[in-house]
């Protein structure tokens, strides 16, 4: 089928400046963290306090009340600029959709994308939840640096996939396969941030309280977990009616199927009284570094498969 070439020009300026945005909002969390603090003005006032008196008499007291320092503002700067990241994002992922009239993750340049806009829809999800904005930088860099290098190294042109992948199944068991490794991004920064909080070091001392970060990480993996399984098994399915059988042990599957162990493990030990906290931080960070394992050498080095790349 043809592609619409301007559709696909207009996704790779979009997916650019999503990039651009990314990068000023990942800027402006980090002078957050480093330079925010909290300016407090007192008012000498009168308050009334409820229930202090029978006849509701008004009590002189003070109120206090938070002045947003330079820092906290471009905090919410980069809050706003990470929406228009994200919308931006959104808009080149359709664009690529409506140009090549299939679903937009077929390729590795694509389903990288799909993968950072998950990682980031979580964050801005989690921001509303917990007081983690300042850690935004830390999740915006990897976004940065995994986009880059798909607009760079991994782009591939906008083209009809492969015969083995024009399947409905692709848009089922890639798609949740995508977002489900794009949220697990954000638990595996948040649980290294909290093994370095957990240090006692000074240096970290700005990061947000250790019970937060293990929360963070908690939560998202406890909701990933399952749309990563359905993954694993929607990928089964296709691969019996591809292959002709269920599992293969290629490359991909391997390795997919390690971490899934892995994530697995985690919740079992952060659920368990003498594996919460550090020892379960740690098998939540080795999941990370599999995912992106994953993501990487098995995709552009090794053969298999599930080599769709789309590039080289």
């Amino acid at each position: 089928m043809p592609v619409n070439e301007t559709l696909s020009t207009y996704s790779d300026w979009t997916y650019g400046a999503a990039v651009s945005v990314y990068f000023v909002a990942a800027v402006f969390y980090l002078c957050e963290a480093a330079f925010g603090r909290t300016k407090v003005r007192e008012l000498v006032g009168a308050a009334k306090v409820a229930g202090t008196a029978e006849d509701g008499t008004w009590t002189p007291g003070l109120v206090v009340k938070q002045e947003r320092s330079r820092a906290e503002k471009l905090g919410r700067m980069g809050v706003a600029l990470t929406v228009l990241g994200a919308l931006l994002q959104l808009i080149s992922l359709v664009l690529r959709g409506f140009a090549t009239e299939r679903a937009p993750w077929g390729n590795m340049y694509e389903y990288g994308s799909l993968l950072t806009f998950a990682a980031v829809a979580t964050w801005l999800v989690l921001m509303r939840a917990f007081p983690v904005r300042k850690l935004g930088g830390f999740v915006l860099v990897p976004v940065v640096i995994l986009m880059f290098l798909g607009g760079t190294v991994l782009y591939a042109e906008a083209a009809p996939v492969q015969p083995a992948l024009q399947s409905y199944w692709l848009v089922v068991h890639v798609s949740v396969i995508s977002v489900s490794s794009g949220i697990l991004l954000v638990p595996g920064v948040t649980s290294v941030l909290y093994l370095l909080k957990s240090s006692g070091r000074a240096r970290f001392a700005k990061l947000p309280d250790a019970d937060v970060l293990d929360r963070v990480a908690y939560r998202s993996t406890v909701f990933s977990f399952p749309l990563f399984t359905i993954g694993i098994i929607c990928g089964a399915i296709w691969a019996e009616a591809a292959w002709g059988r269920f599992w293969g042990w290629d490359p991909k599957e391997t390795v997919a199927f390690v971490c899934w162990v892995v994530y697995a493990a985690y919740l079992h030990a952060r659920a368990t009284a003498g594996w919460r906290g550090r020892p379960a931080a740690w098998i939540n960070a080795l999941g990370f570094a599999l995912n992106v394992f994953n993501l990487f050498f098995i995709n552009l080095v090794t053969t298999g498969l599930h080599s769709y790349a789309g590039v080289g």
